[in-house]
């Protein structure tokens, strides 16, 4: 158990050393003043506007759940991470690294040069971001705020991204489950011991209340904390279980005629039966599990 500690210990301090080298860039009300931005205060710059980078209370790094995301994809709309052929099917992704008030959040602030996402720096977070319009996306809605450039921004993402472990039954499960947001956070919490229940928090949502979502928060410094006002359990996800779809490619769509590129029409009535109503086609939404 010493050794266990120990080693959560030398992480945290690994991870708190990195983020100072990545110090980001003060406000410029902060830079008028000679000073930095503390606890509550950090919400608001001196003149009391919002949406000032540099300006916040706390990090929120969101891991989303790809399987769900890609069966909400609007037909027609492709994405690399949903593509069935795909040789790695994607279950928890980084979605992405959010500068947080104690309630509410800055987003698009203004930075003194171009946030404009190098593609070196795209090519090197697929791997756990693997969408290019949801690099740039992250990094000019959230990514602004915290004061850092995109390098910055994206090397802290990473590392807080390798600090957290997911539990062995969500890193490429082929069966759907069912859990209670409850259960899934346990579950967090026994892989990462130096997670409290207070530090994370799960989103769910849509048909079968999908797992959407697990959000953990940090510091400034990178050190895991308390969540605020905005990571309410309640009005995240509500429900008592859970619906986890299984990873893309163990779950196959229905077979198409090829002459009408349409599933197939229902059998015909027997005599004196009644025709079974006709099944609206799913808008690319594939999975197994409850509707």
């Amino acid at each position: 158990m010493g050794r266990l500690r120990a080693a959560v210990l030398t992480a945290t301090a690994t991870v708190a050393a990195a983020v100072a080298a990545l110090a980001p860039l003060p406000p410029a009300a902060a830079q008028r003043a000679g000073g930095g931005y503390d606890g509550a205060a950090a919400s608001r710059d001196q003149a009391g506007r919002r949406d000032v980078a540099g300006a916040f209370d706390y990090y929120v790094l969101v891991l989303s759940w790809s399987p769900t995301y890609c069966a909400g994809l609007p037909r027609g709309e492709k994405d690399p991470q949903c593509e069935v052929a795909s040789s790695r099917p994607y279950a928890f992704v980084l979605h992405g690294l959010w500068p947080q008030y104690q309630r509410g959040y800055p987003e698009r602030c203004y930075v003194p040069f171009k946030p404009y996402v190098p593609q070196a720096t795209i090519d090197r977070m697929l791997d756990i971001m693997p969408s290019p319009k949801l690099v740039i996306h992250e990094y000019r809605k959230h990514g602004t705020c915290t004061g850092l450039t995109p390098d910055g921004y994206y090397d802290l993402s990473r590392k807080l991204f390798a600090t957290i472990a997911i539990p062995e039954r969500y890193v490429a499960p082929a069966a759907q489950q069912t859990v209670s947001p409850d259960d899934l956070i346990d579950e967090f919490i026994a892989k990462n011991p130096q997670l409290r229940p207070d530090m994370l928090v799960v989103a769910c949502g849509g048909a079968g209340n999908r797992l959407r979502e697990v959000r953990i928060c940090f510091d400034k410094s990178g050190v895991p904390a308390t969540c605020g006002a905005n990571e309410n359990q309640r009005r995240l996800c509500s429900a008592s279980r859970m619906y986890v779809p299984p990873v893309r490619g163990s779950a196959r769509p229905p077979a198409v005629t090829p002459e009408a590129g349409r599933t197939p029409a229902p059998a015909a009535p027997r005599s004196g039966g009644t025709a079974p109503a006709a099944q609206p086609a799913r808008q690319g939404d594939w999975l197994p599990g409850p509707r």
